[in-house]
């Protein structure tokens, strides 16, 4: 497999990988769990109908926090990890990516 090849020449390559696929896994898991949710409250924001747009507006955001967040953690780490990119610009980008995660966890868990 040209992947394990590629990741065993860099010392915790793989290890990384792994902690790479396993955020993108259970994000991409909650954000479809929340999906009826988000679908429903863009119904009601549509129809104006909801009293409590605001919440419904925060679960918005922290899912879009949350697709973002996995995007810029699990990609800068793919990137990282297979030599891709510039490594000034991704290493910083990872912790960035981290920090959108938590907030589209806060913001749901208010929401």
């Amino acid at each position: 497999h040209a992947l394990k090849n590629t990741l065993s020449r860099k010392p915790g390559a793989a290890d990384n990988w792994k902690t790479a696929v396993t955020y993108q896994l259970f994000h991409a898991c909650a954000l479809l769990a929340l999906s009826p949710h988000a679908v429903a409250a863009q119904s009601r924001l549509k129809d104006k109908i909801d009293s409590t747009l605001e919440k419904n507006n925060m679960m918005l955001t922290g899912g879009k926090m949350m697709f973002a967040g996995t995007i810029l953690f699990s990609g800068s780490i793919y990137g990282l990890c297979l030599d891709v990119g510039p490594k000034k610009l991704l290493g910083p980008i990872t912790p960035l990516g981290g920090l959108l995660m938590i907030g589209g966890w806060i913001y749901i868990g208010i929401s």
